[in-house]
């Protein structure tokens, strides 16, 4: 086994899970996603810990149910870690865990190369960068973003909690990506309005060769225009009805290690960028539950908080 990969494995479990000596540890996968699982159970061995590898078929979309069986187990393990090829984080099965007290680590589509590169990172000072946009965000009645590329959007947050992916999920009930490195919420629905324009990477999509020019009314996205990637999109969400249109949030990327590489895993935890999800909201405190939820990344935006701008062309304003 690679030994970096187990390294990076390692520092997942015992420092941004606190794993604790005699806590059991579930490791759901697919196999797409082996690799990664088996490095993830080498790592929770030899730290001393009961681990139990189970593996699924892969899932069609993000946001898809486990098999039941799974769901049930999910909820048995003190701390559950997710690498899959789709992404398990806003399903009804993770947050049930979740609010049993489960620690859970989702890892969808992660790769090696994404592993041992973001795992590395600090995430001491991305835990304090992320918290401090945390606590901004929740004194914040509107967002405004605009870029380069053409993204001019208006998103009212007004009384929405924020969510800190600090990548330390060491409490009860906590829960998130890894790797990470994010702040983000869900807008409230019905009340975005303006054009957002994805020119870095969109999930399930890859990276944009056309940017995606997404026209946003009362909270959903009502046209999509632009080449290859635009229809691939489309075609992803268009099974899910309108809810799949739903703008279901605004995250920015907080982790100084992560690049563009088309995995949006890694892509939306990119410092200087923000991502603009449409889909499921449900698991940031919004009311839509849909089994889809993607993310789109726009590059080198400018961030206003109400009358504060706190990101210019890509570049934080605030002192970390």
């Amino acid at each position: 086994m690679h030994s970096e990969l187990l390294s990076a494995s390692l520092i997942a479990l015992r420092d941004c899970m606190g794993l604790q000596p005699n806590e059991k540890v579930l490791i759901v996968t697919d196999e797409l996603s082996r690799t990664l699982a088996y490095s993830l159970h080498q790592a929770a061995k030899e730290l001393g810990n009961e681990v139990v590898l189970v593996e699924m078929l892969p899932r069609k979309s993000n946001g898809e149910e486990p098999p039941k069986e799974i769901a049930e187990l999910m909820k048995l393990y003190d701390v559950v870690l997710c690498p899959t090829s789709k992404s398990l984080t806003h399903t009804d099965s993770r947050r049930a865990a979740s609010t049993l007290g489960v620690r859970v680590a989702t890892l969808p589509g992660v790769t090696e190369e994404i592993m041992i590169r973001c795992m590395n990172a600090d995430y001491n000072k991305i835990a304090e960068r992320t918290f401090k946009l945390c606590a901004l965000l929740e004194k914040t009645n509107v967002i405004k973003v605009t870029a380069p590329s053409g993204t001019n959007i208006s998103l009212p947050i007004k009384g929405r909690k924020a969510f800190a992916s600090s990548g330390l999920f060491r409490k009860k009930g906590e829960s998130g990506n890894l790797p990470t490195g994010e702040t983000y919420l869900a807008p409230l629905e019905n009340e975005s309005n303006g054009i957002v324009v994805v020119d870095g990477s969109m999930a399930q999509v890859g990276m944009v060769k056309e940017p995606i020019r997404i026209k946003i009314e009362t909270g959903f996205a009502t046209e999509i225009s632009g080449g290859e990637e635009a229809k691939k999109f489309l075609s992803l969400i268009e099974p899910f009805g309108k809810d799949a249109r739903t703008v279901a949030e605004f995250g920015i990327g907080t982790n100084d290690k992560a690049i563009l590489t088309g995995k949006i895993i890694e892509d939306e935890k990119v410092m200087g960028t923000i991502h603009i999800a449409f889909g499921d909201n449900k698991s940031m405190g919004g009311t839509v539950r849909v089994a889809s939820h993607l993310d789109g990344l726009v590059k080198s935006p400018t961030v206003w908080f109400d009358e504060m701008m706190i990101m210019k062309d890509g570049k934080f304003l605030l002192a970390f």
